[in-house]
């Protein structure tokens, strides 16, 4: 395809940012469809449109969850079906792997993909830091629609249509990024049990606290890094 051509088109889908969002037709033609369905809900649930929000996702599950502050804690306000993710329970850690990472990530504005092939997308921000520091290869890591994974965690253009305005929307309210946190199950005495065996398991051990804090506090852990491992709070 030309690139005149493409870069036409491409003036066609976005819409110039007015507070530093990308933006498209699509997707505001998808907020202005789900979004009054959306502020019912959260009325519903007596929680704020605007307050922060922050995800996490679980693999073995298929599950996507995203949790709205109320006060000083967070409450569950929507449960979303993963379509489908790549290669099963472990992270990734080299380009092609064909795996799906697991850690903790951020979403901020310039993360946000108005105009994706998969209809709708975030990049999670792979590779954080600590798979920096690690030397873990690969970008481009989404939660993106389209029901299709090649590495993605994939949802199906129903469950993205309010994700990504639920992200948007938190963003132009003044949340910075958005915490995204990525368990293999959730992670009990039982599941670790279960999963003992895995050579996955010594890394999982070092996630474990994050969602133990988040267990505990219903609040997000702050993570860091620390002696090239996941430090918390």
């Amino acid at each position: 395809m030309p690139k005149i051509f493409i870069l036409l088109l491409m003036s066609v889908l976005l819409i110039k940012p007015k507070n530093n969002l990308p933006d498209s037709r699509r997707a505001k033609t998808v907020r202005e469809t789900v979004w009054p369905k959306l502020q019912a809900e959260f009325k519903s649930k007596g929680l704020n449109p605007k307050s922060p929000i922050y995800i996490r996702l679980f693999k073995d599950l298929y599950l996507l969850e995203v949790w709205v502050k109320k006060g000083n804690k967070y409450q569950l306000f929507k449960p979303y079906t993963i379509c489908t993710y790549s290669g099963g329970l472990g992270t990734k850690i080299v380009e092609g792997d064909n795996k799906s990472p697991e850690g903790f990530y951020t979403i901020g504005p310039k993360q946000l993909n108005p105009v994706s092939n998969y209809h709708l997308a975030m990049n999670v921000g792979y590779p954080n830091k600590l798979e920096r520091l690690k030397g873990y290869t690969g970008n481009s890591v989404m939660i993106h629609g389209n029901c299709l994974s090649a590495g993605c965690y994939a949802m199906t253009d129903a469950g993205i249509d309010e994700i990504y305005t639920l992200v948007y929307n938190a963003l132009k309210a003044g949340q910075q990024t958005v915490q995204v946190d990525i368990f293999p199950f959730r992670m009990d005495g039982e599941h670790m049990k279960k999963y003992a065996a895995s050579r996955s398991i010594p890394f999982w051990k070092t996630i474990k606290p994050g969602y133990d804090f988040f267990e505990k506090n219903h609040v997000p852990a702050m993570v860091g890094v620390r002696a090239r491992e996941y430090a918390f709070n």
